[in-house]
Formats: structure tokens, sequence, C-alpha cells
């Protein structure tokens, strides 16, 4: 088990969750103290993790670091059936492996673990978004596509279109969601490693008798995220149907100033876990 604070300095998000995300532009409960520290409330746990990961040399003591929590987040959203401005969740963080078969561990653990509850009408969609030389690559061919409609497009699109048409996406707004559908699918850019991985992945859920969707349209909404990303649902829950969502972070424990370490991931709601039982 690690356990984190509840809040952290501001910077901390913007670096790993990405500037141009809904959870840091819109939703961050932030402040300045009176010593002047810019803090949030945490919007979500892994960025957390991962400076405490780092902080104390967790890496040093054993290659392959597997971690749990269970934690209350902070998000200013508009709160619905599902959606609170204060949340429980509990994840995993598994920091130091590279390989599919550590991808296809952490689905099966979450995609388990709600089967084993008796969650009915489980969806598991997964995805990959590849690394930093296939999203550049892929990138450029989503701008291209999408700017012949960046005058229909809501002004926080045609921002992203510019800074980072990924996010876009993520869109939840149903006309632009028409257009994401048409979009070329990221899986036709990958790189061949990333290709490789991401193909022996669905392979070893196959193995494990665990049924999924290639969704085109996942990216998750953090910046963090490569290769594998995967979603859990059940349409039990209405419009939030998301129980569980996570994927590989490759390259954050560098960005957030640790040696290079690959990492995956998982994070449920309990209160949509509750609602769902």
């Amino acid at each position: 088990e690690i356990k984190t604070p509840a809040f952290e300095n501001t910077n901390l998000f913007i670096r790993s969750i990405g500037k141009e995300t809904d959870m840091v532009s819109k939703e961050m409960y932030s402040w300045t103290d009176q010593g002047g520290n810019k803090l949030t409330l945490k919007p979500e746990a892994t960025a957390s993790v991962v400076r405490a990961y780092i902080q104390h040399s967790l890496g040093k003591k054993t290659p392959l670091n597997k971690l749990y929590y269970i934690d209350s987040l902070f998000r200013r959203e508009r709160p619905q059936k599902g959606r609170y401005r204060q949340f429980n969740q509990f994840g995993i963080e598994v920091i130091g492996s590279p390989f599919p078969e550590q991808d296809a561990e952490v689905i099966a653990l979450a995609y388990n673990f709600f089967d084993f509850l008796g969650v009915k009408e489980l969806t598991l969609k997964v995805n990959s978004i590849g690394s930093q030389e296939t999203r550049n690559n892929y990138k450029k061919k989503l701008y291209d596509y999408l700017l012949p409609y960046k005058n229909t497009l809501t002004s926080v699109s045609q921002n992203r279109l510019m800074t980072n048409p990924l996010r876009i996406l993520d869109t939840k707004i149903d006309f632009e969601i028409e257009i994401i559908n048409k979009a070329p699918h990221i899986l036709d850019y990958l790189n061949n490693d990333d290709k490789k991985h991401f193909n022996q992945t669905l392979k070893f859920l196959d193995n494990l008798n665990i049924k999924y969707i290639i969704d085109h349209s996942l990216v998750r909404g953090l910046d963090y995220y490569s290769r594998t990303v995967f979603e859990i649902q059940s349409s039990q829950l209405g419009a939030q149907n998301a129980l569980c969502g996570g994927g590989r972070y490759d390259y954050l424990v560098e960005e957030l100033g640790g040696k290079a370490t690959p990492a995956i991931g998982f994070a449920a709601g309990i209160e949509r876990l509750i609602l769902a039982l």
C-alpha cells in the first residue's frame, strides 16, 4: 500500500496531467498558501505516487514496484449521478516493467475484480496510443484531417487543435463525436515496436479469456499515457458508465525528474462501483 498527501504542488499536476486537459484547465481546486506556494487538492493519484516513488528512491530498493492505494480525490466538476466533487478511488501502479505481460496482468486484475463482485454488463475497451514517435506522426495526420472542420469545432477544441489535437478525441460533444468517428485511427500509425506490444497484450487477454473491444477513440483524459490504454464500463451506470480506467505511462517518471522507467496502472471509482452493485 502507498499513501500520498491530500494536496501537492500545483506544478506536479500541470507537468504530469497536461495543461490542455479538462482536469487541469477546468477542474482543479488550487490556491496559494501564506508562503506563496501554489497548492492543489489531488484530482488524481498517479502523479502523487510517481512523485513519492522518485523522492524515496523506490526504484533503487527493488526494480519492480507493485503499489495500491485507496484515496479521496477532488475535482470541480458538475455533480451528477456517479460524479462528485469529492470522491474515492482505489487503484494500482506497477512501476518498472516494459513488458506486455504486465499490461495484461493489470487489465486482468481490474476486470476479474469487477467480475468477481458480480458487476453486470461489463465492457472492456482497449486501444494503443503508441510511443512518442507514433503520436508525433499521428498528430500531424489528425491535424490535417480536423483542419477543414476548424470553424465548426467548439472553442475548446479549436484551441486543442493548435496545441494537442489528440485531446479532441476525448470530446463528449455529439457533433464533434460524429467528426471524430471518421478520423484516421492511431492504430494504423503505430510503429513496429508499438504494434508488436499491443498485439501481444491482446493475445495474452485472449489466452485469459477476457473479452475486449478495440475503441479507436479511447485516449484517456490525461497526457501522461502511452501505448496501452483501457477502460472498463458497465451499462448499468447510465451516462457516467466508466468504472475504471488506466494505461501505460512510460515517460512520466522521467518527466517528473526520475530515471526513465516504464509503468502502468489503473484507477477505479468506489462510488460508481457501489452504484453498479
